[in-house]
């Protein structure tokens, strides 16, 4: 389990991460989904949680709940 999501961007591997999760065919409709249906079922929901839920990649999940916590801001 990923403990400070915050820390992930420092990561040096953080934008290679990011380059290929947007690589993937559906990641816009993953990160569609997870913003209009899953975070409105369960807003508490966590990238782990998502991962398994959708039974996509944590990477894809945790760059996806990323995204979307960044646009809320």
């Amino acid at each position: 389990m990923v403990e400070n999501y915050d820390s992930l961007e420092k990561n040096n591997l953080w934008p290679i991460l990011i380059e290929t999760v947007h690589a993937l065919t559906m990641y816009p409709y993953h990160k569609r989904y997870i913003k209009n249906v899953l975070l409105q079922r369960y807003p508490n929901r966590k990238p782990e949680e998502i991962s398994i839920d959708l039974n996509i990649p944590l990477g894809e999940a945790l760059v996806i709940y990323h995204e979307l916590k960044s646009e809320k801001n």
